[in-house]
C-alpha cells in the first residue's frame, strides 16, 4: 500500500506521543486551565511574535471555523470565501446552520483577491442582503496553493478599507510556511489577520488546532462561545500537552519541510513524465491529471489517493498528499509505478 491519501490518516509524531505517554498520570485541572496549555499558549505567542494575541486550544477544524465564526459575527453578518472554501464544501453546511451566510466566489484556482471582495460587498448594498463582515482564507488553499506576503497583505487592506475581518484557516500552515517559494513567516501572521489558527490535526498531532485572536474587538466572551460551541474538552491538557511538544522547538515546521520536500520529488517525477498538473503544484497536496487507463494501474498497484475527477479527453485528476509520516519508500514506490 503506498498512502498518499491524505495528510491526517496517522497517529501521532513520536514526540508527541512521548509526551502524553509521560504525563499520562498526572492529575490537572480540565477545561484548558491547565499547566500545559498555558505554557502551549505561551510557546505558540512567542512564535508568531504577539505577546498579546489570546490563544485557545480546540479539537478540530469545522470546530474551528464554526466557533470563530460565530463568536465574531452578529445574526444579520456573512463570511465571504472562495467557492473551494472549506467552509463551503466541506462542513455540511455548519457555519449556515448556526446563523450565519457564506458568500461564495467562483474563483479560478480557490484563492480569494481584493477584486472578490469588491464585487461582493457592491452587491451586498441594502439591507435587504445580509452585510459581508469577515472573509475566510485557508492556506493552504483547499487547491494546495499558498498566499504570499504581497497578497495577504493586499487583501488586509482591501478589508481594512470596507471594515471586515480576516480570518484565516491554517488548518495546514505548516506546510504553507515551508513551501518553497513561500516568503511569509509566523511573525507575519498577526499584522495580516484578524484571528487565525494554527493546523494540528493535518501536522502531526492526534487532534487539535491552536486559535490565535490577535483583534482585541474578538476576545471578550470568546471562551464562553467556545463552550456554547461544544469546543472545550475536559482532558484538556491533552490539547495543551501536544502543541506543547510541538512548538517548544521547530518540530511544526520541521514536519511541514517534511511533507514538502517528499512532495516536491513527487512533483519533478510526475512533471518529467510529461503529465500536468489541475493547479500548479508547490505545496504537499497535489493535483496530477492522468489518462484514465494509469488510475486504473495505480488502484490495481495499490496507492491510495483522494478520488479523482474526470476532465475530459480520457483524463483525471487525482489529489495526492504527502505526510509528516510519509516514507521515502512510498515516494520511490510510486515513482517507479509512474515511469512504468
Amino acid at each position: 500500500m503506498i498512502f498518499f491519501k491524505n495528510d491526517y490518516g496517522s497517529g501521532a509524531h513520536p514526540k508527541v506521543l512521548e509526551a502524553l505517554v509521560s504525563t499520562n498520570m498526572e492529575n490537572t485541572v480540565g477545561y484548558g486551565m491547565d499547566e500545559y496549555t498555558a505554557q502551549a499558549a505561551d510557546a505558540i505567542r512567542a512564535k508568531v511574535g504577539c505577546p498579546d494575541a489570546a490563544v485557545y486550544l480546540t479539537m478540530a477544524g469545522t470546530q474551528t471555523n464554526l466557533t470563530v465564526i460565530g463568536a465574531t459575527l452578529r445574526p444579520h453578518e456573512a463570511v465571504i470565501s472562495a467557492e473551494t472554501g472549506h467552509v463551503c464544501v466541506h462542513e455540511a453546511g455548519a457555519i449556515e446552520a448556526t446563523g450565519h451566510k457564506v458568500i461564495h466566489v467562483p474563483t479560478e484556482d480557490g484563492k480569494l483577491r481584493p477584486a472578490d471582495i469588491d464585487k461582493v460587498m457592491k452587491q451586498h448594498c441594502n439591507a435587504h442582503w445580509v452585510r459581508p463582515k469577515m472573509i475566510y482564507i485557508s492556506n493552504l488553499t483547499e487547491t494546495g496553493l499558498t498566499y504570499n506576503k504581497a497578497e495577504l497583505k493586499a487583501l488586509r487592506e482591501k478589508c481594512d478599507e470596507h471594515g471586515l475581518y480576516v480570518f484565516m484557516d491554517g488548518a495546514r500552515l505548516a506546510m504553507a510556511l515551508t513551501q518553497k517559494d513561500n516568503d511569509l513567516k509566523f511573525t507575519d501572521l498577526p499584522e495580516l489577520c484578524d484571528v487565525f489558527y494554527i493546523g494540528g490535526t493535518k501536522c502531526g498531532v492526534l487532534f487539535g488546532e491552536a486559535i490565535v485572536i490577535v483583534n482585541d474587538s474578538m476576545k471578550p466572551d470568546f471562551n464562553r462561545i467556545m463552550k456554547q460551541k461544544g469546543a472545550v474538552l475536559a482532558k484538556g491538557r491533552l490539547l495543551g500537552v501536544q502543541f506543547k511538544a510541538m512548538f517548544d522547538g521547530d518540530l511544526y515546521l520541521e514536519l511541514g519541510q517534511h511533507c514538502n520536500d517528499l512532495a516536491q520529488q513527487l512533483i519533478s517525477a510526475i512533471a518529467g513524465n510529461e503529465y500536468e498538473f489541475m493547479w500548479p503544484p508547490c505545496s504537499n497536496m497535489i493535483f496530477p491529471i492522468f489518462p484514465l487507463s494509469v488510475v486504473k494501474k495505480l488502484d490495481e498497484a495499490g496507492v491510495l489517493y483522494d478520488d479523482f475527477e474526470e476532465v475530459g479527453d480520457g483524463k483525471a485528476a487525482m489529489r495526492l498528499c504527502t505526510s509528516w509520516s510519509t516514507t521515502q519508500e512510498e515516494v520511490d514506490e510510486f515513482i517507479k509505478l509512474i515511469e512504468k
